[in-house]
């Protein structure tokens, strides 16, 4: 289990300003690789509604548990190494391991028996050092839907910021108020469930 404040900066990127990026910044198609993340929740979005989400990512041949949860600056990504069978267990069955996530989970009185899978988010990813920071380029698929994005991930919140603004005013950029993929993700998925 490992712990970490995740701080990092997003902006939604038109398909040109994205493939632009990629342009200025020499990405060479070998650079990008995948990530599936695979979402989880109660029906009634139990998770979502105390701003944390739940997800498993396949990167490479490794799995990872993860519970990002509110913090004073950024977020609290609590992560559990997870075997494939075990996955396999969550994507087919919506049983998921136990551990340290569980219980953090049931500590906010959720029912740790009541998430349910909801579906996969496949990134096409590129990352590379910038400004002692680290800049991610990302095209996303998930449900009906695509989008493309930029990340900017520090350790400084205040210097990334300012690097990043300056960034988006370099290449015109606007800045657009961008929630993070597992929020796309569950608006997309509560929309259609309610429609």
């Amino acid at each position: 289990m490992t712990q970490n404040i995740e701080i990092e900066f997003k902006n939604i990127l038109t398909k040109k300003e994205y493939e632009h990026l990629l342009k200025f910044f020499k990405v060479d198609t070998n650079q990008i690789f995948k990530q599936e993340n695979h979402y989880f929740d109660t029906p009634n979005f139990s998770l979502k509604s105390k701003e944390t989400a739940l997800r498993i990512r396949k990167k490479g041949l490794n799995f990872e548990m993860t519970l990002k949860q509110p913090a004073d600056v950024g977020l609290l990504e609590t992560n559990q190494t997870i075997s494939e069978a075990e996955a396999q267990l969550a994507f087919r069955f919506g049983k998921l391991p136990i551990g340290i996530i569980q219980r953090l989970i049931e500590e906010s009185e959720i029912p740790f028996s009541t998430l349910e899978y909801f579906g996969s988010l496949i990134t096409e990813r590129v990352e590379f050092e910038y400004q002692k920071g680290l800049l991610v380029l990302d095209h996303s698929i998930y449900l009906d839907t695509e989008d493309y994005e930029l990340e900017y991930e520090v350790k400084n919140y205040q210097n990334g910021k300012k690097i990043f603004i300056e960034l988006l005013e370099q290449f015109k950029i606007p800045a657009r108020l961008t929630e993070n993929k597992i929020r796309r993700f569950y608006n997309r998925k509560y929309q259609q469930t309610n429609q």
